[in-house]
């Protein structure tokens, strides 16, 4: 991006090349990849460093605001970010009441992270289950063919891991601890000694032959 700057004020952010009066004087958009930096200075043109945003899972990020220096010949980027809610909360009408479903008159919830991790985990779980449902349907209409044993231990584990997830995303006491269940952990070589706690569930690799 570049930045107008006129009498050291930023008048104009620009997210793409355009053609332009400067001056009284119009200039094509091809400035701003024909010319040089010291050109395109020289007419109030300066380079826009882009700044850090959030982590849009965990964060709620600001509209971006700029700042021009003039001794660095730049403008810089800057964002203010909010964690998001760990917890439930009843949502608010603009006069601070509660704000009611219009068609059953309960109260509006926004839900927060945990919940939300919550409901994910159990998505997750019920699509790796749900690979097996055919076994399921076969065995009830033909009472001979018998659920392998193997399946049902991968399901246990994997309800047992949702459970755990669960637990733990319940346990997390502050954002710092909600993060961590995201984070893997790696060795001094950079692979992966654990695989964070929402990601790690039990390997299917006994049951991949039942998988449909």
């Amino acid at each position: 991006m570049w930045a107008y700057i006129k009498d050291n004020k930023i008048e104009e952010i620009i997210a793409r090349p355009k053609d332009m009066v400067i001056d009284d004087v119009r200039h094509s958009r091809k400035i701003f990849t024909a010319w040089t930096w010291d050109e395109l200075n020289a007419i109030g043109i300066y380079t826009v460093e882009a700044g850090t945003k959030g982590n849009d899972r965990f964060e709620i990020t600001s509209s971006p605001t700029y700042t021009y220096s003039a001794s660095g010949k730049k403008v810089t980027t800057a964002y203010t970010t909010t964690d998001r809610a760990l917890d439930d909360a009843n949502a608010k009408n603009e006069d601070g009441s509660d704000m009611k479903d219009p068609i059953t008159g309960e109260q509006v919830v926004n839900y927060g992270l945990k919940t939300l991790a919550k409901n994910q985990c159990k998505i997750t779980a019920n699509n790796y289950i749900a690979r097996f449902n055919w076994l399921v349907e076969r065995s009830i209409y033909d009472s001979s063919k018998a659920i392998p044993d193997a399946v049902k231990t991968y399901v246990a584990a994997i309800r047992t891991d949702c459970s755990d997830i669960e637990t733990a995303i319940t346990n997390a006491s502050d954002m710092a601890g909600f993060k961590t269940l995201y984070t893997d952990e790696f060795n001094s070589d950079g692979s992966v000694k654990t695989v964070a706690r929402v990601n790690r569930w039990t390997s299917d690799s006994t049951v991949t032959a039942y998988i449909r």
